[in-house]
This record gives C-alpha cells, structure tokens and sequence, in this order.
C-alpha cells in the first residue's frame, strides 16, 4: 500500500511539474513552446494524404457507395423544369396536359423550402468537402484501403487514450486555479494591483483551458483590440468562443446566473472582476439590464463588455440577426469576427441535439480547435441611424471579414 501511495505521488509531482514549468509559465506570459503548431502540421499532411488516397480509391472502386446527402430533404438533381418533363413523360396520353397531381409537385417543394430554408440549415453542422478522419463527420464510410484503415484507427488510439486525458487533465486545472485565484484576489482591497492580478489570472487559466483543447488561435488586426469602456461583439458559435476571446484579453462577461458548477465560476469570477450578471427575472426587465449596462461602460477604467448579440450559437457559415439591445447602450462597439477551421474539429454547438458535457466530450476527442480572430475598427452610431440600422452595419462588416453569408433573419 506505502508503494502505491509513492507511485501516485510520484506521478502528482511529475504532473505538477510539467503543468507549472511548461504550461503555467508560458500562459503568463502569452508565450507558446511550439508543440501545437508542429502538431497541427503533422494534421495537415496526414489529412491532404488521406484525401488524397480517398479520391484515388474512388477512382480504383467506381462501383462503391456513392456517400448519402446527410440533411432533412434529399434533393434529386436537376431544375424543376427537367423534373416536370419527366412527370408528363411518364404520364399516359389519354391524361392530356393538365393533371390535378401537378399540384402535389409543387407542394411538395414548398415544403421542402419551409422545412429545410436558409435558417434552418445554419443550425446544424457544415458539410466538409473532405473526410478529416473523424467518423462523426462521414456517417456513410466505407472500406478504401488497408493503410487508410489503419491510420483511422491510429487517431482513435490518440484522440481517445492520450489527448482526452491530457485534456480533461488541463482543462480541470485551468478551472480549478481560475476559482481559486479568482477567490483569492478577490480578498484584496480595490487597486490597480488588484485588477492586474485579476487580469493576470483570467488571461492565465484561459490559457490553460484553450492548450487543454489544442487550440491554435491566429489573432488579426490587434492595434484593433476593445479598449477599456467600450463595447465588443462578435459573431457567435460556440461557448469556447468565451475562451478564445480572453485568451489575448479581459473582458466583463454579460449574462444570467446559474447554479451548480457553472454558478460556483460566476460568483467565484465577479468577486475579482467586474463581470455583469443577472437574475433571471431581471432578464426580462429590457431597462434593468440596458440601465446596468450603461453604468459599467460609462466607468472607462472598466473591462470591456463582452456580448453576442446574435442570441444563440450559428454554424459558423453565416451571421444572422443582431439584437438592436446592445447597440442602444450607447459607447464604442468593437466588432470581432470569429471563423473555425472545420477540417480540425467542429466546434459548433448544437444546443438542441447535444448537452454541454457531450458538446465537451466531442470537442476534446477531436483532432484540434483552430481559428482565426480579426479584430475590426471601432464603430459608433452615426447621426440619423437607429440602433437597428448600427446593429445591421456592424454584423455586415463582421460577416465581410469572416467570409460568412450575411443574413438578415
């Protein structure tokens, strides 16, 4: 028993060590040891040769499975004139040029567009145009090759045996240490030291929790970057998106209060920060929220207030509707715009197929989290616009930078 209990400590130290020397010193100071660059591209060229190798059998077996259409509607080639022909082709002579079943063609493509539009397809995953060697992103798979095979199940060994545990690992330290850190500054008297070191320990665990998801984050424009007493939005995908942002700096988290553990992060947090965040009745009071909200800009030595206006979490294909709310606090909005790269990871948050603990399980067992963040000019209203009409201005530029449609539903 004394063995085993020398073994696990043994393994603790060696843990901490490595988290402390490698991990938690870097963090602080922004600085990376190159790990995860190499290891992204390891990824690219394991991934161009398994394209390469799946086009290449599709040509060697022309007679394999052709992959399904994986959304609501499977849609039959052609324009609808064509599939009109076909039906009167197929109709005997006798029926003559009208038949009362034409309608029911045309029914049923307007229900294919209510069912399947342009909004309802921005809430499920973006279709790769390659397999990226994760079997959730190719429902239809099919045997090409030996050595194909077996690298597939060579990343599942990797993702699932050695990054899921390192990951769990690190992303439980970064939460832990954001707790305690943030309980700990937040005994201290209010000062400049006080905010440094809340600073200093937000953008720290942050950091820890994005290594603990390989995310490699390439940050544009940063003379841009929201200043103190403005304002910043950004498009939305995921709850990541929170980690990625305050992993080049702090911001004032806006939104309802929680129980359980993501309750626990909240009170531990506005203790060294001041994060906005409200009782779910005061949600539904529009003016108690815009009235707190002014309060904090108005204080320019604050943090900057971060906000998706959008609402929810989109696929990462497009911008939908701003809510006009943030634009009528008034101040300066920074706009951000936000774009993954999808042959990594899927880090879209489907929110009505997967809970948060499967959302997490599924980003961590996938290859990497890669993104680009572009920090856009700050823009403010201009004389004669409305807060609708801002709003509408600042996702256009959002959706221009980030190569996303931009829609107005």
């Amino acid at each position: 028993m004394e063995n085993l209990w020398y073994v696990a400590g043994t393994i603790f130290q060696l843990w901490m060590s490595v988290v402390v020397f490698f991990i938690m010193l870097p963090a602080m100071f922004g600085l990376s040891l190159g790990v995860t660059e190499v290891y992204i591209q390891v990824l690219v060229k394991i991934l161009e040769w398994a394209t390469l190798r799946i086009q290449r059998g599709q040509q060697e077996q022309p007679s394999a499975p052709i992959p399904l259409h994986t959304g609501i509607i499977e849609r039959v080639g052609g324009s609808m004139e064509e599939e009109m022909w076909q039906l009167r082709c197929s109709r005997p002579e006798a029926a003559g040029a009208f038949c009362l079943s034409d309608g029911v063609y045309f029914c049923m493509k307007g229900l294919e567009s209510i069912v399947e539009d342009q909004v309802t397809q921005r809430f499920s995953s973006e279709e790769l145009a390659s397999w990226n060697l994760l079997t959730r992103t190719n429902q239809n798979f099919y045997y090409i090759s030996l050595r194909l095979t077996i690298i597939w199940g060579l990343g599942v060994f990797v993702r699932y045996c050695v990054l899921l545990p390192f990951r769990i690992a690190l992303a439980s330290t970064g939460i832990s240490w954001l707790v305690i850190g943030t309980c700990v500054v937040g005994f201290l008297p209010e000062s400049s030291a006080k905010n440094w070191l809340s600073e200093l320990v937000h953008l720290t665990c942050y950091r820890i929790c994005a290594r603990g998801l390989s995310a490699t984050i390439h940050y544009h424009n940063k003379e841009n970057r929201p200043q103190k007493g403005g304002i910043c939005v950004a498009n939305h995908t995921t709850p990541i998106d929170v980690v990625i942002l305050a992993n080049d700096g702090c911001y004032a988290m806006v939104g309802q209060t929680h129980g359980g553990l993501l309750g626990i992060l909240q009170k531990s947090m506005v203790r060294s920060c001041p994060h906005v965040w409200f009782e779910r009745s005061e949600m539904k009071d529009r003016n108690t929220v815009t009235r707190r909200l002014r309060h904090h800009v108005a204080a320019k030595t604050k943090l900057p207030i971060l906000i998706f206006p959008e609402g929810t979490c989109v696929n990462n294909t497009s911008v939908m509707m701003f809510k006009k709310g943030s634009f009528e606090i008034g101040g300066t909005i920074y706009p951000v715009a936000i774009k993954y790269d999808r042959r990594f990871g899927d880090a879209f948050w489907n929110s009505s197929k997967y809970n948060m603990v499967s959302y997490l399980l599924r980003t961590m067992t996938s290859w990497a989290i890669v993104v680009n963040v572009w920090y856009l000019p700050p823009m403010t209203i201009q004389d004669g616009e409305d807060a609708a009409q801002f709003a509408n201005r600042v996702k256009s530029v959002i959706a221009h930078q980030g190569g996303l449609l931009d829609l107005a539903w």
